[in-house]
């Protein structure tokens, strides 16, 4: 009884580190969608702005992979 216990509280952490995915994607969808309408308003301005576009698209997938290697060791290390 108590190992079932224990394995319905890994794989239930398990499930709540995908919200951590989930708003990863939803972080790059913002970021990218941002830098789209701005970069339709000024596309002028469009060309300097790239490389923000990307570091920020790093930090937010970072992110999410923080949070699936999370789910990784919940799964299998613990």
């Amino acid at each position: 009884m108590e190992g079932d216990i224990a394995e319905m509280g890994k794989y239930i952490g398990v499930g709540l580190t995908a919200i951590g995915m989930g708003g990863a994607a939803i972080g790059v969808g913002n970021i990218a969608g941002n830098f789209l309408s701005g970069a339709l308003r000024n596309p002028a301005a469009a060309a300097g702005q790239t490389a923000f576009l990307f570091i920020g698209i790093a930090f937010a997938e970072a992110l999410g992979i923080f949070s699936f290697l999370v789910a990784l060791l919940l799964m299998f290390a613990v």
